[in-house]
């Protein structure tokens, strides 16, 4: 059983609040936001696994908020959801609020660490599903990486699957967690977030097959204040799509240097070490990237091989996550804390671009938000490992269906067309074209760094 952080609970369901309240003060009274918050984290009351709590609070209230007026200010929050406005529907539509182990169209999802079904309906028994919709016999269950929940989890995405006799059911949790602790005899696919971490599974269950239908390059997320005092420290170039030069900040980092270091800093001077918030590298795949980024540079800008090139790197890439403190297991937590917080708590965050993009289709991106590129940074190339046939069905899916590969691309993933990448995210901040891209280390090499990496927690 996951033991329930409730200190860290409690800051994060403050923490959505204060940006619910932000959201939706001028349309609701804080009387009415607060109880649809308490009505909601009631829902999940007793249920063992907390990590998605939060968020799934969040998205609940914001699909009630959405759907009802002030007027209704002084009635139970409940009811039918009206659809979300315009700005946020035209992309896609919200996710939608408590229906058990969230079954979303043809496609169900089950959140948490551990395999358990979270009650996410709205009262009483599932809505029945649309006349419309194809049937699905088929029910496959994946282990995900927490990036690609939202997608599983829209209805668009649940009704082409249904179209071909699937039903999807998935669990979140970090891509080397599902390739290294969690028990994948009850899956039918793993898909992690990278090809390193598929290739321990293909490793460890002696499989060839997998597919890779989309990626999503590594990028780090801040604000306009802190990119214009990084700009005066050379380490990030302003530009349409501004980059953040990983040699410089390491330069920065070997040194210990601090926030209020920086000269003319009027706008951050924290006495805190400049360091990127990440996940945890124990069990985190963004973390794996990062890593793989950083000992590129940190090698004289050549891929690490051979075991004298891994332990020259390591004193430096270890400070990038001991330095740290208490990290989380999946990108959600840190990104979460980015969009609600401000950059008082994550003045810069890694993230995968396929995260910022689906955080502006649904609103959440605010003036002042900046999403920058690591200069290099790495393709995280999503690799579906199929462990039984209705696996291996999904991944011949979502690598050639035209229909899952354009909801693909309006989540933020790069397909490998270039076209409908750039029509997914027309008018939005992000590099039409990646240049500056390094290859991660192999296997090996990367699982020896990231065990060097460990062994400095202790």
């Amino acid at each position: 059983m996951v033991a329930v952080d409730t200190a860290r609970e409690e800051q994060a369901i403050r923490r959505v609040t204060d940006g619910l309240l932000d959201t939706y003060g001028e349309m609701h009274s804080v009387q009415h936001v607060e109880a649809a918050i308490a009505a909601a984290r009631s829902r999940f009351a007793g249920h063992p696994v907390r990590e998605f709590v939060p968020i799934l609070i969040e998205r609940i209230v914001r699909l009630e908020l959405d759907s009802v007026g002030e007027s209704d200010d002084e009635t139970t929050v409940s009811g039918t959801a009206a659809p979300a406005p315009a700005e946020t529907s035209a992309r896609r539509p919200p996710l939608p609020s408590r229906r058990d182990a969230l079954i979303l169209g043809g496609a169900a999802v089950v959140v948490g660490a551990v395999a358990v079904g979270v009650g996410v309906r709205r009262g009483g028994a599932p809505a029945p599903a649309a006349a419309s919709e194809a049937p699905a016999s088929n029910v496959v269950r994946g282990a995900v990486g927490s990036e690609k929940i939202p997608f599983f989890s829209d209805p668009r995405v649940g009704a082409a699957l249904a179209a071909h006799g699937l039903r999807v059911e998935v669990e979140a949790a970090g891509s080397r967690q599902i390739a290294t602790s969690l028990d994948l005899n009850a899956f039918d696919f793993a898909f992690p977030s990278s090809a390193p971490a598929a290739e321990r599974i293909l490793r460890a269950r002696n499989i060839t097959a997998k597919y890779t239908p989309f990626s999503s390059p590594m990028a780090i997320a801040t604000f306009q204040p802190i990119a214009d005092l990084l700009t005066r420290a050379n380490v990030v170039k302003p530009g349409p799509a501004p980059t953040f030069d990983i040699g410089r900040y390491l330069e920065l980092v070997r040194v210990n240097t601090e926030w209020a270091q920086l000269p003319d800093n009027t706008a951050y001077p924290v006495r805190k070490n400049i360091l990127v918030s990440t996940t945890d590298p124990r069990t985190s795949n963004s973390a794996a990237m990062y890593l793989s980024i950083a000992s590129f540079v940190a090698n004289d800008n050549a891929i690490v091989q051979g075991g004298a090139a891994e332990q020259s790197v390591l004193p430096t890439v270890s400070k990038l996550f001991v330095g740290q403190g208490y990290t989380e297991s999946t990108t959600e937590g840190p990104f979460q804390e980015y969009l609600t917080s401000g950059m008082g708590a994550t003045p810069l965050v890694l993230i995968y671009e396929a995260q910022f993009v689906e955080a502006i289709a649904r609103g959440q991106v605010k003036p002042g938000m900046v999403l920058t590129y690591p200069s290099p940074t790495v393709l995280s190339k999503h690799t579906l490992v199929p462990l039984r046939a209705g696996g291996d069905q999904l991944g011949r899916l979502l690598t050639g269906d035209p229909a899952l590969r354009r909801l693909a691309a309006e989540h933020g993933f790069r397909t490998g067309d270039a076209a409908e990448f750039a029509t997914a995210t027309k008018g939005m901040p992000v590099a039409a074209d990646l240049i500056d891209v390094v290859e991660t280390p192999t296997y090996d090499t990367l699982e020896h760094l990231l065990d060097g990496v460990s062994r400095t927690y202790n």
